[in-house]
């Protein structure tokens, strides 16, 4: 079974930072895209920031210069600093991946996590 297990998050003070952490784990020959979505009661699900296997990475624009994504390809997880956060980063975070499967061969294009809960409060 292939799966993303997020770590981190919880309560924060504005102005804040918190680290999340997302691992996949399972039966996995590569992982194309790995990144971070978040969802906040009442709104759509956004793009916070994906990296690619390259390294390169993609940042939604609420969250450019404030947000860092890096990967550990060796170790097939991701995090993602937030620093600078304020009130409207509350959200749940959800991990997600592109990969592919060892034994199949077969193409997940969206593997998610269960979520974490980041809250912004003073």
């Amino acid at each position: 079974q292939v799966q993303l297990v997020e770590s981190g998050g919880g309560l924060v003070q504005p102005g804040g930072s918190v680290r999340l952490s997302c691992a996949a784990s399972g039966s996995i020959r590569s992982i194309n895209v790995m990144g971070w979505y978040r969802q906040a009661p009442g709104k759509q699900r956004e793009l916070v920031a994906n990296i690619n296997r390259d390294g390169s990475a993609n940042y939604g624009d609420v969250v450019k210069g404030r947000f860092t994504i890096s990967r550990d390809n060796a170790k097939n997880t991701i995090d993602l600093q937030m620093n600078s956060l304020d009130l409207e980063d509350t959200a749940v975070y959800s991990c997600t991946a592109k990969l592919v499967r060892l034994t199949t061969g077969a193409m997940i294009a969206n593997l998610w996590g269960q979520g974490t809960q980041v809250t912004v409060s003073p």
